[in-house]
C-alpha cells in the first residue's frame, strides 16, 4: 500500500472560546428559576428579569470557579503579578470614566430623542434603565479603578473617547470609533431584548398548564415560546456582561455599512418583516396548524419538527454562555451546534418560518397571493444570507475564525454540503503556492 493510498487523518475541530458548562449552568438556573416562577404564578416583569439573573449568575460563577476565564490571555488582564496601587491608575481610571459617562449619556440621550423607544415593549427597557442608572454609575468608579489595577493596556476605547473629551494627548479616532461601535450595538440591542423578556416570559408561565395535556397545538406552541424564553434570556445576559474580567468583552463591533444594514432591518424599528413592512409574507396565510386541523398525525409530526428547529435556535444562542451578540466578535464558537454548521440559528430559524406558515398556501385562494408570499419569504431568506456572509467578513479578521472555516469547509456535517465544490480545489492550489514560495531559496 502506498502513501498515497493512506487516508489523511481528519483533523480536530478547532477549540471554542466558550465551554459547554457555560450555557448549561445557565440553563440549570433557569431551570430552577422557572419552576418556581410557575409554581407560584409569578409571570411579571420583574419576575422575568428575575430569570434572567437565575441565568446569568451561574454562567458568571462557572466561567470563574470553573474555566477561570479571567487568567485567558485575550482579557489583557494581569493575575500574576501584584494589583498596580490605584495612585498609579486613578488619572487614567478617571479618563476611562469620563469617556464611559459620556458615551452612557449619548445612549439616553438617544433613547429620548426617537419616540419608539417610549411606546409598548420598550416601556419595560426604559423603566429597567432607569432603575439601574444610577447604582451602575456609582459602581462604575470602583469596578474601573479595579480592573485598571490588573490590565497591561489600560487605554481602551473609553480611555481614547475620555482623553479627547479632557484634552489629554495620546487620543486616537480609529480607537473612539470602534468603541462607538461597540457600544451602539450593546445599546440598540440590549434595550430590544429587554423589551421583549416580559412577553416571552408571561406566554409560558402564564399559560393555562390544564389545557396542555388536552390540546397538542397549545402544547407544542407552548414548548416553542419555552424556547424563545432561553433564547432571549441567554441573548440578554450576553448584552448585559460585556466585561474583560470574564472575558465577554467586546473585541470588535463590524465596521461594514452592509453588516449593520443586513442585521438592522431584521429589528424594530427599522423592521422590514412586520405588518407593514416591505418584506411581510404574511398576507392572507394561516399558521401550520390551520392547514393540517384534519390530520391529527400530521399535527404532531409538523409540531415536533417546529420544537426541534426552534430548539436548535435556542441552543445556537445558549451555547455562547455569556457573550451573545450581533455584529461582534467576543471569540469564536465551534461546538454545540456550531460544529455542524456556521450559521445553525439562521438554517433552524429560517425553516421554521418556511414549515410554520407555508406561504404558498393561503386563505384568500389567490394564486397571485400565493406567489407573492412565497417569494418574499424567499428574500427574507435572502436577508439572512446576506446577514451570514456579512459576518463572515467581519470574523474573517479572526485568525481562529479562518481555521474554524476552513474545518467546518471540509468537514462540518452540514457546512461541506453546502461549501462550493471549487473550494478544495482553490485552497488545495493556495497550499501549493504558499509551499512553493516557502521552498523557493530568496535571492
Amino acid at each position: 500500500m502506498t502513501d498515497a493510498s493512506i487516508s489523511p487523518a481528519k483533523p480536530p475541530r478547532p477549540s471554542s472560546a466558550v465551554s459547554n458548562g457555560v450555557g448549561m449552568a445557565g440553563l440549570a438556573g433557569i431551570s430552577i428559576w422557572m419552576g418556581i416562577a410557575l409554581y407560584t404564578g409569578m409571570d411579571g416583569p420583574w419576575s422575568s428579569m428575575m430569570n434572567v439573573i437565575f441565568c446569568g449568575v451561574p454562567m458568571v460563577l462557572w466561567s470563574i470557579f470553573v474555566d477561570k476565564v479571567h487568567r485567558n490571555p485575550t482579557t489583557g488582564m494581569d493575575w500574576d503579578n501584584p494589583a498596580k496601587p490605584v495612585r498609579e491608575v486613578l488619572e487614567s481610571s478617571v479618563t476611562k470614566l469620563a469617556g464611559l459617562w459620556a458615551t452612557w449619556a449619548i445612549i439616553a440621550a438617544l433613547y429620548c430623542i426617537f419616540r419608539f423607544y417610549w411606546r409598548g415593549n420598550y416601556l419595560n427597557a426604559m423603566e429597567f434603565f432607569t432603575a439601574m442608572a444610577l447604582p451602575l454609575f456609582v459602581l462604575s468608579i470602583p469596578y474601573v479603578i479595579w480592573v485598571d489595577t490588573r490590565l497591561k493596556y489600560m487605554k481602551d476605547g473609553a480611555w481614547h473617547l475620555g482623553a479627547l473629551l479632557m484634552g489629554t494627548p495620546g487620543w486616537d479616532k480609529e480607537a473612539i470609533y470602534s468603541h462607538f461601535r461597540s457600544w451602539a450595538v450593546k445599546g440598540f440591542f440590549l434595550a430590544f431584548m429587554i423589551s421583549i423578556v416580559p412577553a416571552n416570559f408571561q406566554s409560558v408561565i402564564g399559560a393555562d398548564l390544564s389545557q396542555l395535556f388536552i390540546n397538542p397545538v397549545m402544547t407544542i406552541m407552548w414548548l416553542i415560546n419555552l424556547m424563545f424564553v432561553l433564547d432571549v434570556a441567554f441573548a440578554t445576559v450576553g448584552y448585559l456582561l460585556t466585561m474583560k474580567p470574564l472575558d465577554a468583552h467586546i473585541r470588535s463591533a463590524t465596521p461594514y455599512a452592509a453588516g449593520w444594514a443586513a442585521a438592522l432591518i431584521c429589528y424594530p424599528p427599522f423592521i422590514m418583516m412586520g405588518d407593514n413592512g416591505p418584506l411581510n409574507y404574511h398576507p392572507n396565510t394561516a399558521e401550520w396548524h390551520f392547514w393540517l386541523a384534519d390530520y391529527p398525525a400530521l399535527i404532531y409530526a409538523m409540531g415536533a419538527v417546529l420544537v426541534f428547529l426552534t430548539a436548535i435556535y435556542a441552543w445556537a444562542t445558549i451555547v455562547f454562555g455569556l457573550r451573545f451578540s450581533n455584529l461582534t466578535d467576543r471569540g469564536i464558537l465551534t461546538n454545540g451546534p456550531y460544529a455542524f454548521t456556521k450559521h445553525p440559528a439562521y438554517l433552524s430559524k429560517n425553516a421554521f418560518w418556511w414549515l410554520s406558515t407555508m406561504p404558498f398556501l393561503v386563505t384568500s385562494d389567490s394564486m397571485v397571493d400565493a406567489i407573492r408570499n412565497t417569494a418574499i419569504l424567499a428574500m427574507v431568506s435572502g436577508v439572512y444570507y446576506w446577514r451570514a456572509k456579512t459576518e463572515e467578513m467581519h470574523l474573517s479578521a479572526n485568525q481562529e475564525y479562518k481555521d474554524y472555516s476552513a474545518w467546518m469547509a471540509d468537514y462540518g456535517p452540514i457546512t461541506r454540503h453546502l461549501t462550493p465544490k471549487n473550494w478544495r480545489f482553490f485552497k488545495d492550489q493556495a497550499q501549493q503556492k504558499a509551499g512553493a514560495a516557502e521552498a523557493t531559496p530568496a535571492e
